[in-house]
């Protein structure tokens, strides 16, 4: 048994770090690195939740491992062993324990939710997001473009949509959808928001808030709520620019491209600034739907 328990602890050890992976890695369990604060904290949260789940599984795998190594019936046993069921201290601390760990869990859920779920304080930055069956309008409501309208833009059969933000501020976001349940999900945000039609009759808390975006950078964003049949092919790209990069990209959308006559795309705005990868005119993290039949390519 102590040769045995020796070549597992090596072949855990060989298989820990042959992985490549660093320990902030490991402690992620898989999870991708948050952009947003609010991200963070809740990764933080799941991180020690599975800690303190691995830390019980190993106790009980233990006293499991234990009791069939060294308390198996032996040969000629004719008597029950000893029990143990009516050993108050023992009950005690088996209602106890589980007790405090419910609590501590519940308290840092409370902390968290009250930050990712909370109101806005009116200083953000407002984005509308309109999801419809299959694409996505993004509008920045108190802007105008030279039509009078605010700016918005609306992904197409040919385009994937880039909602650009800015990475030094807070943002809010109000949502809603033209027809059926959709459900908004930037994997580097760390959590989903459901779309739903008629928010306001289906008692939906519609507005949520980040603190802020904590990196430039192109980042892809899917529907993740079956929606009908071109649900897969339903995403977008998140763009966020430093703040500078921003506001230069919104007095353009504000303006009149004198190439065309009509106000300015988020395409032609960002191919206007030139700022290298990240004022890319389409999309880098995903592409359009490709209606080919006989495509088999991953969106």
């Amino acid at each position: 048994m102590t040769r045995a328990f020796q070549l597992a602890v090596l072949a855990g050890a060989v298989a820990l770090f042959s992985t490549g992976c660093s320990v902030g890695e490991v402690i992620r369990f898989g999870w991708p690195v948050g952009v947003t604060p609010e991200a963070t904290l809740m990764r933080e949260m799941w991180t020690w939740s599975a800690i303190a789940a691995l830390a019980v599984g190993v106790i009980v795998w233990g006293l499991t491992a234990w009791t069939v190594a060294f308390h198996r019936r032996k040969a000629g046993d004719s008597e029950l062993p000893r029990q143990f069921q009516y050993n108050l201290p023992l009950e005690l601390v088996l209602t106890v324990v589980p007790l405090i760990i419910v609590a501590v869990l519940f308290y840092f859920t409370v902390i968290v939710q009250n930050v990712v779920d909370r109101e806005p304080a009116g200083n953000e930055l407002k984005i509308d997001v309109v999801a419809f069956q299959w694409n996505w309008d993004f509008e920045y409501p108190g802007t105008r473009q030279p039509t009078g309208q605010p700016v918005s833009t609306v992904g197409t059969t040919a385009e994937v949509p880039l909602l650009v933000l800015p990475t030094d501020r807070p943002i809010s976001f109000t949502q809603r959808s033209e027809d059926v349940i959709h459900s908004f999900w930037i994997p580097e945000f760390l959590f989903k928001r459901d779309v739903l039609p008629d928010p306001e009759k289906n008692d939906q808390k519609n507005v949520w808030v980040i603190d802020k975006i904590e990196q430039p950078g192109s980042f892809v964003g899917r529907c993740a709520e079956y929606c009908g049949s071109y649900h897969s092919m339903m995403n977008f790209e998140v763009r966020a620019l430093p703040g500078n990069l921003f506001d230069q990209y919104m007095r353009l959308r504000q303006s009149t491209n004198a190439d065309t006559g009509q106000p300015y795309t988020a395409a032609e705005a960002l191919a206007r600034m030139n700022c290298g990868p990240l004022c890319s005119p389409t999309a880098v993290t995903t592409h359009p739907f490709n209606p080919d039949p006989t495509t088999r390519l991953a969106f």
